[in-house]
């Protein structure tokens, strides 16, 4: 019986993880505009010439140019879950950006959800987990996606932010190698790989590779990371946060670490809501620089 339920399993495999057929890729809106914000659909480059990313836009009325912000959203290892997650949104995060002039960019990267694919950002097993390899493969989806909409006449060629979440965030890490012009700041909120080990909390796969990683990150790092971990995360709690913030740090890199409070009944997930938005904004602002004169320095 369970060698039948392996061999039906099989197909469903294949489809969640076969390049979807296409007679050709074309980029850009895919609908009109909506609400709120002007949410659009887009689609943009993904690392298989094959396939275009499925994305959101949202931006503030007028012509531009904006500045860009890209965030880039949580993974997991399970394939079905990964097939199954809805496109990526962050409205809260997106309406607090567009609020202080960001266009906002949530593109939905290859092995998720109706973009599909190959899952290019695999780590791997707990015995041979290759984080630096996921992280370099998430960043690669990040910057083309970004690199496209700075082309759009509405997004202005500098000073771009990205935010990543979780493995998102560790994403967002491995980027921090980019050009500081081109990108002004990495927020990253519980960034990390592996975290709730075999569904467990407060478990992390091969904690000691990852935190490797993020000292192979901070060695050729050139644009300010903050880090934002909350109180009641389970899955990279403020102390490995806090030694993962070190780690990249003592390469040279630049990560400003802040620990909020306690959000919801699983902090991993606050920056998907309204209130863990709200939380983060005054951390939000400082680390956009958009405070008041003088407000940046108080601590």
């Amino acid at each position: 019986m369970r060698l039948f339920n392996a061999l039906a399993f099989l197909p469903l495999l294949v489809l969640l993880t076969a390049s979807p057929v296409c007679a050709g890729v074309t980029f850009g809106p895919s609908e009109p505009e909506g609400e709120p914000l002007r949410r659009q659909e887009w689609r943009v480059p993904s690392p298989d010439t094959d396939i275009a990313a499925r994305a959101l836009l949202f931006r503030p009325a007028g012509a531009g140019p904006f500045r860009l912000a890209v965030i880039a959203h949580a993974s997991t290892q399970n394939v079905l879950r990964r097939a199954q997650m809805p496109q990526p949104e962050y409205r809260a995060l997106a309406g607090f950006l567009v609020a202080r002039g960001f266009a906002v960019l949530v593109p939905e990267r290859l092995g998720h959800g109706a973009t599909g694919g190959r899952y290019a950002e695999d780590q791997g097993g707990c015995d041979e987990a290759d984080y630096a390899r996921a992280g370099r493969a998430t960043a690669e989806e990040i910057s083309l996606a970004l690199d496209y909409l700075r082309k759009q006449d509405f997004i202005r060629k500098d000073a771009a932010v990205v935010i990543g979440h979780s493995a998102g965030g560790w994403g967002a890490l491995a980027l921090a190698n980019g050009d500081p012009k081109e990108i002004s700041a990495i927020i990253a909120f519980a960034p990390g790989r592996g975290g709730h080990a075999n569904d467990e909390p407060n478990k992390i796969c091969a904690p000691h590779t990852l935190l490797g990683a993020a000292t192979e990150f901070g060695k050729a790092a050139r644009i300010p990371v903050t880090s934002l971990v909350a109180a009641n995360d389970s899955y990279f709690a403020p102390a490995f946060s806090k030694a993962l913030a070190d780690a990249f740090r003592s390469a040279g890199g630049k990560d400003d670490l802040r620990t909020l409070p306690a959000i919801g009944s699983e902090g991993h997930w606050m920056i998907e809501t309204e209130a863990g938005v709200k939380a983060a904004g005054s951390e939000l602002a400082r680390a956009l620089n958009l405070l008041a004169p003088g407000a940046t320095k108080k601590r």
